[in-house]
């Protein structure tokens, strides 16, 4: 049996690598650069090495890739101190969930051990050292830790160093036809997850058990990565869902609880739902807000089309709010999403990236008072004439039950 059928759920197929890989290359060539460089620690802000090797990075323990024009790519990995002479017969060695991959190097470095902070960096000088007078783009800089970036740009003195995350992102920003499918797929677990939790509710159960359940569900049906918000309140009192630190509230009768479901799916892709629910029946208040929070996505989802600036958005979206009487949008109300939990564009007004047919858009505004906390949280898909139906099949109320 194949290793990587057997232990990996759900691979992306070698070609839809071979894709974007070619789609990068295109772009790289014009504009003359000859290595790529990322850098990733997690899968919820990861996604530059899951989108390149299908492989994720893990528990905040730093994977870096070197993606060339012309050659194959080269990933170290937190592993044992390599030799000289052990780089040179792992040359053409490839791990078996690793594919368009010639070098796999391994070191012993640690981000908590700040005396190791170099080790994978030295490990690409000595790979690139002989590539004089190259053009070098780092992708994600926010991402790449201060003394890898520093060693390599001290000791590859005859590289041109040039920032081509923008060159990576216009092309990951938009999915392709098994993305789109692996994306939908993440809408329905979530789905399940979310009818899931509302039925198990009940008083006596704690904020964090409910959160359990959801992430046993969605990992049982395929979800690689979680972050699960969640909190309670009583009725009469803002209810926004929290972080797992502050979920050890015991849920009464009559109160509110807001649910988040921000996992991916099989295949590695997010999505995100959010609802509320009560135990008994919403107040005036609560409805009231949701069907502000309600109107707000749905003014956000008619400007889904291609072409349509970010600011746009947003502007529409706090004129809106600012005529139900409640506070502007602050926070990054919509945005993208694919192997990163929050990916570009972002819905913002300094977003310089417009809006393209085959983005995945996550869409969750709040309308806020001293008396309720409403909100709402779905993914669109942008087509060619606007956005595509809802991906979340959950009804788009406040749950009584």
């Amino acid at each position: 049996m194949d290793i990587a059928q057997e232990r990996i759920s759900i691979q992306i197929s070698t070609q839809e690598l071979e894709r974007r890989w070619k789609a990068v290359r295109e772009a790289m060539s014009s504009e003359g650069i000859d290595f790529l460089i990322m850098q990733n620690t997690n899968q919820f802000l990861g996604g530059y090495v899951k989108y390149f090797t299908d492989v994720p990075a893990f528990n905040g323990y730093p994977t870096t890739v070197i993606f060339p024009i012309d050659d194959e790519m080269t990933v170290i990995n937190i592993g044992p101190r390599m030799e000289p002479e052990s780089l040179l017969t792992d040359l053409s060695t490839k791990d078996w969930a690793l594919r368009g991959v010639k070098n796999r190097f391994t070191a012993p470095y640690f981000p908590t051990l700040h005396y190791s902070k170099t080790y994978d960096a030295e490990l690409i000088v000595d790979l690139l050292k002989s590539k004089r007078d190259c053009t070098i783009g780092f992708i994600a800089l926010g991402q790449i830790t201060a003394a890898f970036h520093n060693y390599i740009r001290a000791n590859l003195t005859t590289a041109k160093f040039v920032d081509a995350t923008d060159l990576v992102d216009n092309i990951k920003a938009i999915k392709s036809d098994e993305e789109i499918e692996l994306i939908k797929r993440t809408a329905e677990i979530q789905d399940i997850a979310m009818e899931k939790a509302f039925e198990a509710i009940k008083s006596g159960k704690r904020d964090f058990e409910i959160m359990s359940l959801v992430q046993h569900t969605v990992q049982n049906l395929g979800s690689e990565q979680q972050l699960i918000m969640a909190g309670s309140a009583p009725l009469g009192s803002p209810c926004p869902m929290l972080k797992r630190h502050f979920m050890y509230r015991e849920i009464t009768e009559n109160d509110q609880f807001t649910l988040m479901i921000e996992v991916n799916g099989p295949g590695g892709l997010y999505t995100e739902l959010g609802r509320t629910c009560v135990l008994g029946k919403a107040s005036d208040d609560l409805l009231q807000a949701f069907e502000i929070a309600k109107e707000a996505q749905q003014i956000t989802i008619n400007l889904l089309k291609p072409g349509a600036d970010p600011k746009d958005l947003l502007a529409a979206n706090n004129e809106f709010l600012r005529s139900k009487g409640m506070p502007v949008e602050k926070r990054l109300y919509a945005h993208g999403q694919g192997y990163d939990l929050v990916e570009r564009p972002a819905i913002r007004d300094d977003e310089p990236m417009k809006l393209k047919a085959n983005m995945n858009i996550a869409i969750h505004p709040i309308a806020t008072s001293k008396t309720a906390f409403a909100w709402v949280c779905d993914n669109y898909l942008v087509t060619e004439i606007g956005a595509s139906e809802c991906l979340h099949k959950t009804p788009k109320k406040i749950f009584e039950v």
